[in-house]
């Protein structure tokens, strides 16, 4: 009979571990086994099994269940504190029902009754092979595969060792390279009041005195200052010097680059990234560890919290199905709901909430997919789930030049405007913003319906039926789904009267309270949420502080402008340099602390170059939403990488290599919209220009 070559798609055979004490029943299985081709490890007691699964690794085991002195459950127990991705197939002679429910409790594969035969042994090594697969991934297990070194290199999601070492050069070079001349004059220049001088685009530079350098202003903030004697003895407080922040500035820079790294490549896990920045932050003395502590834990990271265990708690009730019915009622195929809800959503959240219409929105997606794909009975439409989820995250994202409303970002260059004595009422930004928004989301709509044509295994999606089926598969109302809506509108109302004072986060904190109190959200829900994608974005925050404290982030703006040709640095081509920079750096660090940094450069250029500082002021903001490239690049983009896990394999569905690759396709559309259809349509055509 033809040999059973079988394994993880990589041609090697799967490693069985038989344990059995009945020598002869036990050595006759072996040599069938490896007659079909599988790698056989033997034991004869579950001591000797527990040893050689810690040290050998197999992939299944096939267990005695009655054995002496360690029986096969006490086995089972220790073999799964061990490695929780081994694939057991209890096997005795002594089978019942109550022998099959009480492993089951124990995580046990399949139950099979000794002797079976042996082509039905194989189906189910082969079966619980590919199961070993889908639990490695719920216990987020590396596979590296050591085959050679290249394969070593490369490596697999969450383990690439040639990434981590390149990451760990890069990191070195950027901070043991001596700091550029314009880095050093930036940290050094001081504060004279100007808003057109060099260091006017410093995060902090409302908050410096004149006179003041950034290494002053830093040096306190960060606690750098130190204790000497002066000629009376009297002791006196001594600024560092430019040296000192201007490594902290490189080591800030060395840690965007390590973290982005290995974000997009999934060198190691994204929750370990996010600790790597806070401990370089640490160790490399960027702010006092108090201060580091407050970087991670700013407003935008306990929304990402309270509206993912928000969500959990509406999905629980089964609201969620009632909210994708309203709001998915005409997506009666993918088309309709490429054209009609994508811009819909734009629209909609350029004044709402863009973080919580996803985060709302995105579970029933992920509902409409898994029932798609159990009617078309099959186990995973790749195309379906991608296209789905990132064109709700996209199209999400662009809705923010729609309004002053929408999002902090705008509010910031609101202020930046304010500075420099310009005004804009909200009907004018509408007026200026709003019509690229629903012309951008159905080019996101086409871009997707074209690329994913054949990418799509179920042709024909039903979104709106499928969201139909199920909430009728839970009936009418039920009092727990009354009181989330209640809650539900009580967070939406806090978050439009009052996120000015007590921001976005306060609120959805309180309703998670409330929604405990109304016995509806319980403490083990909110453990469940995916806390690693909290911490990503925890880290990407603590890094922008870390970036915009430092003067770093200052330093890279005016790095990318000063290469710029002359044809771009005033007019049209101002506006579109301005842009370019700014839905690069938002990729890396949030909309706001990035319009903070390219902004009050840019809208002095502006003025010194004769062009609207109107014009390239809005678009800075704009494209401060174009983070499509990288989850940390927004919170919607997290919010949904954290909910595109199958909840049965705990597979990634949608990875990070899916949002860097149609992400980075999408922000090249989105320039090339904002250019064509706004700077150079109308724009022009309302004659903003010389405003």
């Amino acid at each position: 009979m033809e040999e059973q070559i079988i394994a993880n798609g990589n041609n090697e055979k799967i490693k069985v571990l038989l344990v059995d004490d009945e020598d002869r029943f036990r050595e006759n299985l072996a040599k069938q086994l490896e007659h079909r081709g599988y790698e056989v490890l033997d034991a004869s007691n579950g001591e000797d099994a527990i040893k050689i699964v810690r040290h050998e690794n197999p992939q299944v085991v096939i267990l005695d269940q009655k054995m002496p002195d360690m029986d096969g459950i006490q086995t089972l127990k220790e073999i799964k504190k061990l490695r929780p991705e081994v694939q057991v197939i209890m096997h005795t002679g002594h089978g019942s029902i109550e022998s099959a429910r009480v492993t089951g409790k124990f995580d046990v594969f399949s139950y099979l009754e000794k002797p079976c035969a042996l082509d039905d042994l194989i189906r189910e090594i082969t079966a619980a092979s590919q199961e070993r697969v889908y639990a490695m991934a719920r216990n987020e297990i590396p596979d590296v595969q050591r085959t050679s070194l290249k394969n070593w290199l490369v490596g697999v999601q969450n383990a690439r060792p040639g990434v981590i070492i390149l990451g760990v050069i890069i990191f070195l070079t950027m901070v043991f390279i001596p700091a550029p001349k314009q880095m050093i004059n930036f940290l050094s220049a001081k504060k004279t009041g100007n808003l057109t001088e060099s260091i006017a685009g410093y995060a902090e530079y409302r908050k410096m005195e004149k006179g003041q350098t950034i290494v002053e202003y830093y040096g306190k903030k960060a606690n750098l200052y130190t204790q000497t004697k002066n000629w009376d003895g009297a002791m006196v407080k001594t600024a560092p010097g430019v040296d000192r922040v201007a490594f902290r500035a490189k080591v800030m820079i060395g840690v965007l680059m390590v973290a982005a790294l290995f974000w997009a490549t999934g060198a190691v896990p994204i929750g370990i990234t996010a600790l790597l920045v806070g401990v370089l932050m640490y160790f490399f003395g960027i702010f006092p560890p108090s201060m580091v502590a407050k970087a991670y834990a700013k407003d935008s990271v306990i929304f990402i919290f309270g509206v993912l265990a928000f969500a959990a708690a509406i999905s629980k009730t089964g609201l969620d199905r009632r909210i994708g019915i309203l709001l998915l009622g005409t997506s009666t195929s993918l088309r309709k709901f490429a054209l009609i809800f994508a811009p819909l959503l734009a629209v909609t959240a350029s004044f709402l909430s863009e973080h919580a219409l996803v985060a709302f929105i995105a579970p029933i997606l992920m509902l409409v997919y898994m029932g798609t794909i159990r009617t078309a009975n099959i186990t995973k439409d790749k195309g379906l789930i991608v296209m789905l989820l990132l064109m709700l995250t996209f199209c999400a994202n662009i809705g923010g030049p729609g309004s002053p409303a929408a999002g902090g970002r705008n509010a910031v260059m609101l202020g930046i405007f304010g500075d420099y004595g310009i005004s804009i009422s909200f009907g004018q930004w509408v007026k200026m913003g709003l019509p690229f928004v629903p012309v951008m989301a159905i080019t996101i709509a086409a871009y997707f319906l074209i690329v994913f044509r054949n990418k799509v295994k179920v042709k024909s999606v039903n979104v709106a039926a499928a969201v139909k089926r199920e909430g009728e598969k839970i009936g009418k109302m039920t009092p727990d789904e009354y009181k989330a809506a209640g809650v539900l509108i009580l967070v939406i109302i806090l978050w439009v009267t009052f996120s000015s004072k007590v921001g976005m986060g306060g609120p959805v904190i309180l309703c998670l309270v409330l929604l405990n109190v109304l016995g509806i959200l319980r403490w083990k829900d909110i453990n469940s949420i995916h806390w690693d994608v909290v911490a990503l974005y925890a880290a990407a925050s603590a890094m922008g502080v870390g970036l915009a404290s430092t003067g770093a982030a200052l330093w890279l703006a005016n790095s990318f402008i000063s290469i710029l040709p002359d044809s771009l640095t005033s007019g049209i081509g101002l506006c579109m340099s301005t842009s370019f920079i700014t839905g690069i750096l938002t990729n890396f660090m949030s909309d706001g602390a990035t319009v903070a940094a390219v902004g009050p450069i840019t809208v002095p250029m502006a003025t010194l170059s004769g062009t609207s500082p109107l014009m390239v002021g809005l678009a800075t903001a704009f494209a401060s939403s174009f983070a499509h490239m990288l989850i940390i690049g927004t919170p919607n983009n997290a919010i949904v990488y954290s909910i595109a896990r199958d909840p049965e394999t705990g597979e990634q569905l949608v990875t990070m290599k899916d949002f860097f690759i149609h992400g980075s396709a999408v922000f090249l559309l989105s320039m090339a919209v904002l250019w064509i259809w706004v700077f150079f349509g109308y724009w022009k055509w309302m004659g903003i220009g010389s405003m």
